[in-house]
């Protein structure tokens, strides 16, 4: 086990060496300069500016420069924000788009399991249509057109929820504003895990050992919850760790939609401004995100499968 951490720990890590050599030049190579705008400025004052930010020296050299700042823990200076760095701006409003994505996660993961299982118990039935037409509509409808319209429906019109916004403490009425951005961000992932749950299951039911626990008068509940849950959840678990990076990245729309102190807001600025250090911050923070997240699931997929060895 600890042989595979390491392993998988040593790939991430080279990975994201990977991204952050492919953002940086991605970047230095797109067209513009994070100091032009609609007003030109005067030459020196641009030469003074590239040469606080390294961008008068040679593009190797600016790459080396920012590789070695990653190495020790620093994730440069913002162009965007004079004089702010990068991790003083993005590790603050981290907070908050983890919230948000754990949120999405945990609902995307209490309504999809019990919809799937639902579904198998009750094949070519009722809840089963009903569970495939549902599954179909949330992967139909993406999350930058379903919050505008959860939006209209619940706030605008019948006003059980407020608009937009973060909750300025854990309690009472704020907890509302929690609702409709969760919901936005986890409701396209509660249909896939949803169908995988419904596809787990009824393959497990057709097992032996299923047959056998029938046949000794198990009830139908501890049939479904006991033993043939455990195996039939597998393709949800793996499927929860690109999930779980998705909902995470997939953040950045949601937080703009409803105006949340997140991630999200940095990251789409900094792409507009072409403040290249905040937007490679960001991708290589959300690149840690997606590594962790596939680590974490190969282990718990082991530990829930033994049949599974980790190598």
């Amino acid at each position: 086990m600890i042989q595979f951490i390491l392993k998988r720990i040593s790939g991430g890590v080279l990975t994201l060496f990977v991204i952050a050599t492919l953002c940086f030049f991605i970047i230095r190579f797109a067209p513009g300069s994070p100091f032009t705008g609609e007003r030109k400025l005067p030459p020196e004052v641009l030469r003074n500016l590239e040469r606080a930010y390294n961008m008068d020296k040679p593009l190797p050299v600016q790459y080396l420069l920012r590789m070695k700042g990653y190495l020790s823990g620093d994730l440069g200076l913002s162009t965007k924000y004079l004089g702010k760095r990068v991790d003083e701006l993005l590790f603050p409003s981290f907070g908050t788009s983890l919230q948000l994505g754990l949120l999405g996660f945990c609902f995307s993961l209490l309504m999809g399991v019990p919809i799937g299982i639902l579904a198998a118990a009750k094949q070519n039935r009722l809840p089963d249509y009903l569970s495939s037409s549902a599954a179909l509509f949330g992967i139909c409808v993406p999350n930058f057109l379903l919050g505008p319209v959860l939006v209209m429906a619940f706030a605008l019109s019948l006003h059980w929820l407020p608009v937009a916004g973060w909750p300025e403490d854990f309690s009472g009425e704020e907890l509302l504003k929690l609702i409709l951005p969760a919901v936005t961000l986890g409701a396209v992932h509660v249909a896939y895990v949803s169908r995988l749950t419904r596809a787990g299951m009824l393959d497990v039911l057709h097992k032996d050992y299923i047959r056998t626990a029938r046949a000794k008068g198990v009830d139908e509940r501890s049939v479904f919850l006991k033993h043939a849950l455990k195996n039939g959840i597998t393709p949800v678990l793996s499927y929860a760790g690109p999930m779980a990076a998705y909902i995470f990245t997939g953040s950045v729309v949601v937080e703009k939609i409803f105006n949340l102190p997140g991630m999200g807001q940095h990251f789409v600025d900094a792409a507009l401004a072409r403040d290249d250090a905040m937007v490679m911050g960001a991708v290589l923070i959300y690149s840690c995100l997606v590594i962790l997240f596939n680590i974490a699931v190969d282990i718990g997929y082991s530990l829930l499968d033994p049949r599974v060895r980790l190598a």
